[in-house]
């Protein structure tokens, strides 16, 4: 990945966050991803295919989700199976918008949706994966993409 490839990320997360509410998601630095980069409650991961090849996951607590799911359904208590949609939404459509800018030949899979602290993710690519720490109304999450 280089550098224009990370501001356009950037771009395209902080433009989601901001197309469902007046609160701007706040990016933190990029940086190579960590052994123990921290893992939240949810997770969404995508396969990358086609014109660049790697993947995607984000990540993120309970609390982010279930605000999240407020401003885009109206609901303040999200049930179990909602909060997976969710996150799986959330990682589809930021994958989504990353193939908008890419081009057509940036094919991306079905998300596949995980609970619980997991150790680590790993994804089998060419380093360097890169995290972007996200903080959207105080509630951290993080996004981490390895593309060769």
């Amino acid at each position: 990945m280089t550098e224009n490839d990370l501001k356009t990320l950037i771009k395209v997360v902080t433009n989601y966050f901001s197309s469902i509410s007046d609160t701007p998601a706040k990016m933190g630095m990029p940086y190579i991803k960590r052994e123990r980069d921290p893992v939240y409650d949810y997770t969404g991961l995508i396969g990358i295919s086609g014109s660049r090849r790697g993947g995607v996951y984000f990540t993120a607590g309970k609390e982010l989700l279930s605000a999240f799911g407020e401003c885009i359904l109206g609901e303040s208590a999200l049930d179990e199976d909602s909060l997976f949609d969710l996150v799986g939404e959330m990682t589809n459509t930021i994958a989504g918008n990353m193939r908008e800018t890419f081009g057509p030949t940036f094919l991306i899979s079905v998300p596949i949706v995980m609970k619980g602290k997991i150790d680590d993710i790993s994804m089998r690519l060419k380093p360097p994966v890169f995290s972007i720490p996200i903080e959207w109304k105080g509630y951290p999450s993080l996004l981490s993409v390895g593309l060769e």
